[in-house]
């Protein structure tokens, strides 16, 4: 392994593991009783900015070792996971629902909208977004990348579900059995029906706009032409 990949491992490392060694163990908890829930709260999003900052330069810096090729089609389905990826990212961060951080017990009562469809869609959004990139970019790079985005997103939506579970005991147990984490399972097993009014036109406007900007700006952000030319 080459000094360069083993700095993006190690980023990886950080990244990954802080999030689940710190706020999905019982160290969180000693923190907050430490030096109270503000303090830890802004040290938590400093590390995170922090080690996500050192995570895309260590990528940046990081060998293309190819691992596999995608033509042409195979760029078309990544675009159009980006696009679902998009749905997902905004109506999941604009609906009421617990699992939303800082959302309290707002939507713990009705599932609505995008909720009926996965309790995580932000989370979920996230990892179609990362699966996408990881499809669509074949080297040893990208794989440490987005499989490490794939993995804290999906085992995040698990630590969720545990902590409001704990937290909101039966009233959590009745949210969570009307709903489902995996994406259509309430749907597919009518605990649930969709409600695309819910999700609102405003919400699939703000996704077709997200969607745009990471397509039109991506060259200039990035420095990689979508269709790879």
């Amino acid at each position: 392994m080459s000094g360069t990949l083993a700095h993006l491992v190690a980023a990886a490392i950080a990244f990954v593991g802080g999030h689940f060694l710190i706020s999905s163990t019982p160290l969180r908890a000693a923190l907050v009783a430490r030096i109270g829930e503000r303090a830890y709260l802004g040290a938590f999003s400093a590390f995170s900015v922090a080690t996500l900052a050192w995570l895309g330069i260590a990528y940046r810096a990081a060998p293309r070792i190819e691992l596999w090729v995608w033509e042409t089609g195979g760029r078309h389905l990544a675009l159009t996971l980006v696009a679902v990826a998009s749905v997902f990212v905004v109506a999941g961060l604009t609906t009421p629902s617990p699992t939303v951080a800082g959302a309290g017990e707002r939507g713990l009562d009705e599932a609505r909208g995008i909720v009926r469809i996965t309790r995580h869609p932000f989370l979920w959004g996230v990892a179609v977004w990362a699966v996408a990139h990881l499809a669509a970019n074949g080297d040893s790079a990208s794989l440490v990348l987005f499989a490490s985005l794939t993995v804290l997103a999906l085992a995040g939506t698990l630590a969720i579900d545990r902590k409001l579970k704990a937290r909101l005991g039966e009233a959590w147990e009745r949210f969570a059995g009307a709903t489902s984490n995996l994406p259509f399972a309430a749907v597919a097993s009518r605990r649930q029906r969709l409600d695309l009014a819910g999700i609102g036109i405003w919400r699939l406007l703000g996704a077709v706009a997200l969607y745009l900007v990471l397509f039109f700006g991506h060259e200039l952000m990035i420095g990689v032409d979508p269709f790879g030319g």
